[in-house]
């Protein structure tokens, strides 16, 4: 029993790895987010439905929740793309970092869809993510244009966690995130074909190197990574799972050290706000889901 535990807790967290490397792949692939992100959709959405037919899910559902999905599609998909963005205005780190606010975003939203009062500690805590957020932009203020790109994406994360979350109440997660995957491609197609330089030979005329890093982005880090997160939450508290994904910003900003260096080292003021934001969001959780542990009541 407690070798299988063992088994699961160290599988979540070489999930948790694999999110954070998701970010040394975007600094590592040279093309802009735009078609990053759609070859990742495009990849990804293949390997999913190749699953999706290998253990034979139904995926017809009515055009009401198509429309659903597909809108949902949208928003991840502008997650992604301004993640990766972040990353090429800035860096690994300056991504990672803003990436932690989601949480404070969550707060504010969670209550326009489940209808509930704003929690007064959330309010406090959201105060702790603007100061933390305050001393980054301080001490790495020409790295602002990532840090409004990686705040962004930070939001478009945390709205699409909560909308995401009243899908899988009532559908299948894979097959809602297969019909996502299409908004998301879609919406991105017609983004190139209208604003950008369209899908020319060049388009697709890859440096090797990035073929192989989208090949893992789309198959490792996007199809494997999400399969395995739902599988894991059937042994694992969704809390466990979620304070363990707080971590994923601390493995992606070390790994970028070790790899990339010098351009990843940041100021000290930078790292105590990254610090406050992750013990924020850390604390966020805890009240959230232990609330006996601080005296405070439940809501």
């Amino acid at each position: 029993m407690h070798e299988g535990k063992l088994k699961h807790n160290l599988h979540l967290h070489l999930l948790v790895f694999i999110a954070g490397f998701t970010a040394i792949l975007g600094e590592l692939i040279t093309i802009d987010a735009f078609p990053l992100v759609w070859f990742r959709m495009t990849m990804a959405g293949i390997l999913i439905f190749l699953y999706i037919r290998i253990v034979r899910l139904k995926i017809t559902i009515s055009l009401k929740k198509l429309l659903q999905f597909l809108g949902a599609g949208v928003i991840i998909a502008l997650h992604w793309i301004t993640f990766f963005a972040s990353i090429k205005e800035a860096n690994v780190s300056i991504a990672l970092a803003m990436f932690s606010t989601g949480a404070f975003f969550a707060a504010l939203i969670e209550p326009v869809f489940y209808k509930r009062r704003i929690i007064g500690y959330e309010v406090l805590f959201g105060i702790l993510v603007i100061f933390g957020v305050y001393l980054i932009i301080d001490s790495e203020i020409k790295y602002l244009t990532g840090i409004i790109l990686g705040i962004s994406s930070a939001f478009f994360s945390a709205l699409f966690a909560v909308i995401n979350g009243r899908f899988v109440e009532k559908d299948d997660a894979t097959i809602i995130s297969f019909y996502e995957f299409i908004g998301g491609v879609a919406f991105i197609t017609l983004y190139i074909a209208l604003f950008g330089e369209g899908f020319t030979k060049d388009f697709f005329l890859l440096k090797n190197t990035d073929w192989l890093y989208l090949f893992i982005l789309a198959s490792i880090c996007t199809a494997y990574a999400f399969i395995a997160a739902v599988y894991i939450m059937k042994f694992i508290s969704p809390f466990t799972v979620m304070l363990t994904y707080n971590l994923e910003p601390v493995y992606g900003i070390v790994l970028a050290i070790l790899i990339f260096g010098e351009s990843e080292i940041m100021s000290t003021n930078f790292y105590y706000g990254a610090i406050l934001i992750l013990i924020t969001v850390i604390l966020d959780g805890l009240l959230k889901n232990y609330p006996g542990l601080f005296r405070l009541k439940k809501e």
